[in-house]
């Protein structure tokens, strides 16, 4: 893995946080069990959240598209590809669903919930897009966001977030430790506009940008879906 803005600690001892985290992972490789442990040990220290956590129904190659997302803020789940049917072939994302998504967690940021969790920083966020302004509302609450980052992604990533974020690799350990660190979270009093205006550094074609990654997903060609897909399909 290439060198972090912050340097990635093995000492257990809990360490300050700060309001933006990056969780980078393998290209391909979605870390299911690191966000549900990182998700444990958040509300095992009283902690609420917003953002989705993606689960696997079924992980068959014939049932691959049976996948939901569950709303942190109501526990609702969210079938996020069409059924098309046992003979259909490939996946087709519901674009409807997945903007229903994203309103959602929109509107559960004016509880003023402790952390948001994002699935990806995708295709859409390497382009300036998706739902960037989400994570600008959140820092702009002192909201702390945890966001999922593809390998192919990270050079984006680091453009966008220049030297503001933290990065954690995908170890259940290492986001526990990030968890124990809130009660010193670094506030970001007011880092949120060089945030802001790090979104222009941003390429609107960077050629290592990554899409949702999900074998048969059809990616739109309209705005308003690539909103809710860029962050909210990890792979």
């Amino acid at each position: 893995m290439p060198a972090s803005l912050f340097p990635l600690h093995s000492d257990p001892a809990p360490r300050p946080a700060s309001l933006l985290t990056a969780l980078v992972y393998p290209q391909n490789k979605y870390p299911a069990s690191v966000f549900e442990a990182l998700v444990t040990a958040c509300r095992g220290r009283g902690l609420s959240l917003a953002g989705v956590l993606q689960h696997v129904v079924d992980a068959t190659p014939e049932r691959r598209c049976e996948i939901v997302l569950e709303d942190l803020a109501t526990g609702r789940h969210t079938p996020i590809f069409e059924d098309r049917g046992g003979g259909a072939a490939g996946c087709r994302l519901d674009e409807a669903a997945l903007a229903d998504v994203a309103v959602n967690i929109a509107k559960s940021l004016e509880t003023s919930p402790d952390v948001l969790v994002l699935n990806k920083f995708g295709k859409a966020e390497c382009e300036g897009e998706g739902l960037l302004d989400l994570i600008a509302s959140a820092i702009d609450r002192n909201i702390a966001v945890v966001i999922g980052v593809p390998q192919g992604n990270l050079l984006a990533w680091r453009s966008f977030a220049g030297g503001l974020a933290t990065e954690l690799c995908a170890d259940i350990g290492e986001v526990e430790r990030w968890a124990q660190s809130l009660d010193r979270m670094v506030p970001a009093v007011a880092s949120w506009p060089l945030l802001r205006a790090s979104r222009s550094n941003l390429s609107p074609e960077p050629a290592a940008a990554t899409g949702s990654g999900v074998p048969g997903g059809n990616l739109p060609s309209t705005k308003q879906p690539d909103v809710a897909i860029g962050l909210l399909i990890g792979r």
